[in-house]
């Protein structure tokens, strides 16, 4: 089975060299390939892809950039592949040793796997927290829906990628959440591969920590009104006042910086919901 690792890169100037690095550490006894879709980056990040490619000789390079979004770069990444499995990963984190043979062993057992996230080795202490997916898939519970996982952490089957349509390149957030939920509604289960790790870099100011915290709680409450009709709970006004409740109090034991990072995430969700509701007319707070 050959297995094509898609990275979709927009200016990642900065990180991307120490991802592809990591896959040049990467040993598999099967057949495997390297594509970085480009969304358009215009910081050097294609130059620096191209000056790895003499030690990733499983390189290609390709051209993504006629529509913005992560959707779209991983939609053209999986399209130039030539794998019957996809494994996506993302050109600011990196993946640890084995990720390539844990991912494709896993695969060729299922159709739908994640990896492990480790949030410690790329982020300072004020910053690490236990994630959600470092002993299984994330648990979606507000409300209550199938489990998720991140984007840069999937691994897949072309066949079912190719199935139900790709990302959805609407979607410039979530678009994972919504991969995840459409393929398991399609009867493919999401498998966790705790062997493959990738080592996950989180925003490192508390203005970067709100920006995401509001783009995800927006997109959170679309996912809601999406998926009401399959079986996801309705939400409440009443849920909605107690989270800002909840919220306000929270911020009596802020004392740290660490504290700080989590109350602004917990604002920016609530402001997000907020926006997300005004925006989508469905009561999602």
């Amino acid at each position: 089975m050959k297995l094509s690792v898609i990275v979709p890169c927009l200016n990642a100037a900065e990180t991307i060299g120490a991802q592809l690095e990591a896959l040049t550490n990467q040993q598999w006894d099967q057949p495997w390939e390297v594509i970085v879709a480009d969304n358009g980056s215009a910081d050097g990040s294609q130059a620096i892809a191209e000056r790895l490619r003499a030690r990733l000789p499983n390189l290609r390079i390709v051209d993504a950039s006629d529509r913005r979004g992560p959707a779209h770069a991983m939609n053209a990444g999986a399209s130039a592949a030539v794998g019957e499995a996809l494994a996506f990963c993302d050109a600011d984190d990196e993946v640890a040793p084995r990720w390539v043979a844990a991912m494709g062993e896993a695969l060729s057992t299922y159709d739908f796997v994640a990896c492990r996230i480790d949030l410690e080795k790329l982020n300072p202490a004020w910053m690490q927290r236990r994630s959600p997916q470092d002993r299984d898939v994330q648990r979606y519970s507000y409300p209550p829906f199938l489990p998720h996982a991140g984007g840069g952490t999937l691994g897949v089957k072309r066949r079912i990628h190719e199935a139900v349509g790709g990302f959805d390149e609407s979607l410039p957030y979530l678009q994972d959440t919504d991969y995840c939920w459409r393929i398991q509604l399609a009867g493919t289960a999401l498998h966790f591969v705790p062997d493959a790790v990738v080592h996950v870099r989180l925003r490192h100011t508390l203005p970067g920590v709100l920006r995401q915290a509001l783009h995800w709680a927006e997109y959170n409450v679309l996912m809601y009104k999406r998926y009401r009709r399959f079986g996801m709970p309705r939400l409440t006004l009443r849920e909605g006042m107690i989270g800002w409740w909840r919220l306000a109090r929270s911020l009596l034991r802020v004392r740290s910086k660490a504290d700080w990072a989590r109350w602004v995430w917990g604002f920016g969700w609530r402001v997000g919901r907020l926006r997300g509701s005004i925006k989508y007319r469905v009561v999602g707070l």
